[in-house]
């Protein structure tokens, strides 16, 4: 789970100020972390960057967001995730040696790639859930040619924000 999938899960706190065009995507983000705890069904790497990074971002209270309960969560019980489900990776310069080699992923957001990488480890090669990066529209097809599904729980968002991205 890319962590913009917590963090806009905590956008429910004030639905007053989330723009219209995101509504839907608040909700898809709150029902996929909610699901995520409920199925305790999350794959990490075993040396803990993505779990840093969700620290970085997150608050490790539990509150006040949905998205602060899912970090609270992954920290009280990610020593208790099926081994399966602690995905080793190796780094390598700005990659990971579990990065897939693939021309059309050469210019993927080095900081994101430790999410393919783990993806790529798993042998279930489980989806990675994605919210509101629109860069990772750019790069569906690629990942799909090596194997890697992208869920994108805010599709049309995504999809208009990348296609307004390319139009500059």
């Amino acid at each position: 789970m890319d962590t913009n999938v917590p963090k806009t899960a905590n956008l429910a706190l004030a639905p007053d100020q989330v723009p219209q065009d995101l509504v839907g995507c608040v909700l898809a983000c709150v029902e996929a972390v909610e699901h995520v705890i409920k199925k305790q069904a999350l794959v990490m790497d075993a040396g803990e960057e993505i779990f840093d990074e969700y620290r970085q971002q997150l608050s490790m209270k539990g509150q006040p967001g949905v998205g602060d309960r899912f970090m609270k969560w992954v920290h009280d019980n990610r020593w208790s995730f099926p081994e399966a489900n602690r995905v080793q990776i190796t780094k390598n310069g700005e990659s990971y040696d579990q990065f897939p080699a693939h021309a059309g992923l050469t210019q993927f957001d080095p900081s994101d790639r430790k999410f393919i990488a783990v993806a790529n480890a798993h042998p279930e090669k489980p989806a990675i859930i994605q919210a509101t990066d629109s860069k990772w529209w750019g790069w569906k097809d690629a990942l799909g040619e090596v194997g890697i599904t992208v869920h994108f729980l805010c599709h049309d968002y995504v999809q208009k924000k990348y296609v307004k991205k390319m139009e500059i």
